[in-house]
């Protein structure tokens, strides 16, 4: 496997465009536009919000009933959340506009929106936006970091990342190269019930659906559900997956070495892009990762790591660069997993040292200003080994900031 440049274009028969719509924002694009040139096998993880917004349940529909997809619409600026069957009818409209102009089933166009919750998207906008769209789809690796600029709204950079690896050919002579890429946007209201944000992965890879949904939810777990910003979960969280078979592998039809290969890309993938959504909180100055090793149970593991990534005073001690362990002590005591506190050991890791902060049952000495440089570091790391068992899981995050507050203080204007 290899990083190769791109995100939602990488792989073949993907294209991509984006438009300044006019939707909430000014002066900048707001809509982008995927599409493949053939059916694609579809899966998606979506929020475990009970209040879900009507491009969630549009999406659900498709994916879950219909397993196949051509192309996904998306907006920033407004949720279409809480908007009842106005919300509704407007993608179902969004979608049969966008199959009129691209000459597909409206069931094979999948929605997604973010932005402020409440407001009624104008739907003239979105048809005026798919008009621009259509005629512009371009499979430049360009277009897709285009369109990954479009979907942000308080994200201070775009997110995408794509890699490229080897499968057996389906003529059975030798190998070719399959891609998967992606795109993501996520920068508040980041707490994952299974994922958080919206994001966008297309690959060549064939691959049956069932085995294309299994990847992904099995992906997801150590991925975006270890990821928080502050600690609250989306009406509007969508993560969809595109393969159109382009790629010429020999279909993956069960879990063997190609199945393998291809859950690791993907992993790579969402790993990646779940890592730059943490470091990019709203108002964040530190992208913050806990690592829980050593113990009893994965789930154990996850749940630890996460107590302290999801931590107020952890993330306003980062914030502050103070080096008070105690902190994390607690996170880790009241996270429910039970432990021995004498027996783990945790650590701040640098770039280039390692301080221990607490090892025996005891708060170590341990060089402040050693600490501090760590500290100040752009990625703060801490460990744990729990020496309990062999399971591990990293979750990441960023600090609280004084930024963070002003952000949402005024979201809607």
């Amino acid at each position: 496997m290899r990083k190769i440049p791109g995100g939602v274009t990488a792989a073949k028969g993907f294209k991509a465009a984006c438009c300044a719509a006019g939707i909430k924002y000014q002066g900048r694009t707001d809509m982008a536009l995927i599409v493949s040139d053939t059916p694609c096998a579809v899966a998606g993880t979506f929020t475990k919000n009970l209040v879900k917004a009507a491009p969630v349940v549009w999406d659900q529909q498709i994916v879950y009933q219909e397993k196949t997809a051509r192309a996904a619409v998306v907006n920033a600026g407004i949720a279409n959340a809480a908007t009842g069957e106005k919300g509704l009818a407007l993608c179902a409209d969004t979608a049969e506009a966008a199959g009129q102009m691209l000459g597909i089933s409206p069931k094979t166009v999948l929605l997604g929106s973010t932005g402020v919750i409440g407001p009624q998207l104008p739907l003239e906008r979105l048809r005026d936006g798919l008009k621009q769209m259509v005629p512009a789809l371009s499979d430049s690796l360009e277009a897709g970091t285009a369109a990954s600029k479009a979907i942000m709204t308080t994200d201070t950079v775009n997110k995408e990342f794509a890699v490229a690896f080897d499968l057996p050919a389906a003529n059975g002579e030798g190998a070719v190269t399959v891609r998967l890429g992606g795109m993501s946007k996520g920068s508040g209201m980041i707490h994952p019930n299974m994922c958080t944000m919206l994001g966008y992965i297309t690959t060549d890879c064939r691959i049956e659906q069932a085995l294309l949904q299994k990847a992904l939810s099995d992906v997801v777990r150590d991925t975006f559900n270890m990821i928080s910003v502050d600690g609250d979960t989306s009406t509007n969280d969508t993560l969809l997956l595109f393969a159109n078979g382009l790629a010429e592998n020999a279909p993956i039809a069960q879990e063997d070495e190609s199945y393998e290969a291809f859950r690791a890309a993907l992993f790579s993938v969402c790993r990646d892009l779940a890592v730059k959504m943490a470091g990019d909180g709203e108002g964040a100055t530190h992208l913050m990762e806990m690592r829980v090793y050593h113990a009893d149970t994965r789930e154990n593991a996850r749940t630890l790591a996460k107590a302290v990534i999801c931590s107020s005073l952890v993330k306003a001690m980062v914030f502050g660069k103070e080096a008070n362990c105690g902190r994390i002590l607690c996170a880790l005591g009241y996270a429910g997993p039970a432990f021995d506190p004498a027996k783990i050991e945790l650590y701040l890791n640098g770039e280039k040292d390692t301080v221990c902060f607490y090892r025996d049952g005891c708060v170590q000495d341990f060089d402040e200003e050693q600490a501090l440089a760590i500290l100040s570091e752009k990625a703060v790391r801490f460990s744990c080994d729990m020496k309990m068992g062999t399971e591990e899981a990293t979750a990441w995050g960023c600090d609280l900031t004084y930024d963070y507050v002003k952000i949402n203080g005024d979201y809607r204007s």
